[in-house]
């Protein structure tokens, strides 16, 4: 499936910091790669191809934030570089707009850890121990009833992305809160624990 020499996490990271000079999008990009890296252990599927997917899926949002540009300008950056069909795919698919269906485990993996690991990022932030070591599903489930919290992270996406991977809703979250866990320093998410 890889050329693991094109989709190395030393060249995702590359891209990253080439084309992303904010931090909290580059910890969203760490974290949704964590995650998905989850999943890909869970699955036995192929964890680098998978993580650089995931690390790379909104490289071009800072400058491209439209709807109208991302993530197509990243795929066009990926294309020329020499990027299989499966890793634009991927990308494409994450963003409902981009008329590009979610087939793959892979492309519903990385949609259903997208705006996820973001909330339960926003979720543990707020909690006194500013950490994810002490959160937990239900805490993050109370939190998605409050509208005003997160309110940019659609709700419903929340939803879907568990269903597309065939998961009850707080078995997701419970398994994104642990793929989070273990990159915890690395996302800032340890706080005072």
């Amino acid at each position: 499936m890889s050329d693991s020499r094109l989709v190395s996490r030393d060249r995702a990271w590359a891209l990253v910091t080439e084309h992303v000079q904010s931090e909290s999008l580059r910890k969203h990009l760490l974290g949704v790669e964590a995650a998905v890296r989850g999943y890909a252990r869970a699955a036995g599927a192929d964890e680098e191809a998978w993580g650089f997917v995931a690390l790379v899926h909104d490289f071009d949002y800072e400058k491209y934030p439209d709807r109208a540009d991302h993530p197509f300008r990243g795929v066009e950056i990926l294309q020329s570089m020499g990027y299989p069909e499966w890793v634009t795919r991927a990308i494409l698919s994450h963003a409902d707009y981009s008329g590009v269906a979610r087939e793959s485990p892979l492309e519903k993996t990385l949609f259903a850890c997208d705006e996820m690991s973001g909330f339960i990022t926003a979720a543990a932030l707020v909690r006194p121990s500013k950490s994810i070591m002490d959160l937990e599903a239900a805490s993050v489930i109370k939190r998605m009833k409050d509208k005003a919290f997160a309110r940019a992270v659609p709700r419903e996406d929340l939803k879907k992305g568990a269903e597309e991977i065939g998961l009850p809703l707080d078995q997701h979250i419970t398994n994104v809160i642990g793929f989070l866990r273990t990159e915890a320093d690395a996302l800032g998410l340890r706080g005072t624990l």
